[in-house]
């Protein structure tokens, strides 16, 4: 069964990432787009878990990337592969120094 789950983190940067373009672009419609292209990533790592980039050795043991069109999905593999997302970064923030690394 694919699946994942938001933390409230995660949930919180999806809303002030569809606030941001809507006021930065004028466009509900244009938010709608780059939050549903988001969600889609969020499926595709449902159904294949593996498939985002391991950063064991850069980040912390366990976490994972994944790109979705400008952002970067932080996650984790919980037991029965169930994708746990973390976080959700623009690609030109410091990751690190979000993670308080």
């Amino acid at each position: 069964m694919s699946e994942f789950r938001l933390s409230p983190e995660a949930e919180a940067e999806l809303d002030e990432i569809w606030l941001y373009i809507a006021r930065a672009s004028g466009s509900m419609e244009t938010a709608n787009r780059v939050i549903d292209e988001i969600t889609d990533s969020l499926w595709a790592l449902a159904r294949h878990p593996y498939i985002g980039r391991k950063r064991d050795h850069d980040l912390r043991p366990g976490l994972r990337t994944f790109t979705s069109g400008q952002y970067i999905i932080v996650h984790r593999i919980a037991e029965h592969d169930v994708v746990l997302i973390l976080h959700i970064f623009h690609g030109k923030r410091d990751i690190g120094s979000l993670l308080n690394l």
